[in-house]
């Protein structure tokens, strides 16, 4: 299908064409082919960073209720929602407008969605509770909502079995041992973040700087991101483009879209791309599920021995994941302290 491009005025970006959908490689995780899935993975970490994932071992249904739950907390009155209202530790809900990932062009609001984080439970007490990311989860009361710590609880676990298997077809593929990434101090004591999502049906402008999600990169090392069947994510392939080129990525039934973030891309000395993307509204509901996956606190991210020569040295110094996350986090979000000085209604 040809790509209708729209006519650009005064320098602006040119209007996301409804056919402009980019087409990504696919990656069977229960196929045999260990060959064929680390040659697709190349493929899409080379091009673009993008690439869905299929027969992952998540069941559709379970799937379907962890959406059913994500809406049933995203339905509950204002004033129980900011009862669980995000802590210091990056656990439980997150208002609209609370995240602002393109603070150059949303001049005006930040990201028109809200958010609920869970992270590895660590009980208090526990001296790794004391590090940034790590610590008890905020949970809504069973009460008002039954069964939905458990259901959280379990997919956050699953989620992270299907990221280390893609995590081993990305280590062959940086020629690396297939457990390069299992070892303790990488996702063997993850920071694993299960982010649920909801955008209330803003029709986005990028005219006016109103986005779903502002054009980011994420900051680890993969997110896994399942979605509803409501179009709104796009990749901009090449950042530096003048005009920016933009492209949806079409929802695929029963599978896992997932991208490369920043740490990875300076494990790789920038062979592999973290991508840049962002949610536009067009009026309609929409619900997803983002698991952004991070090695230990501890780990020194710096440039792999496979992907560092004399002609192409790093290109990063070594930064510990703890230290790159604090800061990214902090360069994003609301001052808790905003919302001590609002009504809560």
């Amino acid at each position: 299908m040809e790509e209708q491009q729209q006519p650009v005025k005064n320098g602006a970006e040119p209007k996301p064409a409804p056919d402009r959908v980019s087409l990504l490689n696919c990656i069977d995780l229960s196929s045999a082919d260990n060959q064929q899935s680390v040659f697709l993975l190349k493929q899409a970490c080379l091009d673009c960073g993008f690439f869905y994932v299929i027969n992952h071992g998540i069941s559709q249904e379970f799937m379907d209720e962890v959406f059913a739950m994500s809406k049933r907390f995203f339905e509950l009155p204002l004033n129980e929602k900011v009862k669980l209202l995000r802590n210091e530790k990056h656990r439980g809900y997150t208002p609209f407008l609370d995240e602002t990932l393109d603070p150059d062009n949303q001049v005006n609001a930040g990201d028109y969605k809200e958010g609920y984080y869970i992270g590895v439970e660590v009980p208090e007490g526990d001296p790794a509770a004391e590090k940034p990311f790590y610590g008890p989860n905020v949970w809504p009361a069973p009460d008002i909502l039954p069964g939905w710590r458990e259901t959280m609880e379990r997919f956050h676990r699953e989620a992270l079995e299907v990221a280390k298997a893609v995590a081993r077809i990305i280590a062959l593929a940086l020629d690396l041992e297939v457990g390069f990434f299992d070892k303790p101090e990488m996702l063997g004591e993850p920071i694993a973040t299960l982010r649920l999502l909801h955008y209330e049906g803003q029709v986005s402008d990028p005219m006016k700087g109103i986005y779903g999600a502002g054009a980011h990169t994420d900051y680890g090392l993969i997110t896994l991101l399942a979605t509803d069947d409501v179009l709104g994510l796009q990749i901009c392939k090449d950042k530096d483009a003048k005009p920016q080129i933009w492209e949806y990525v079409a929802p695929v039934k029963g599978s896992f879209i997932v991208n490369l973030g920043d740490m990875l891309e300076r494990w790789s000395n920038c062979i592999f791309k973290s991508t840049l993307h962002r949610v536009l509204g067009n009026g309609h509901e929409r619900y997803s599920i983002a698991y952004f996956v991070e090695p230990s606190h501890d780990c020194l991210v710096e440039c792999l021995p496979t992907c560092k020569s004399e002609k192409n040295p790093p290109k990063f110094p070594p930064i510990k994941c703890g230290t790159y996350l604090c800061q990214r986090y902090k360069d994003t979000h609301a001052d808790l302290n905003v919302y001590n000085k609002q009504p809560q209604n």
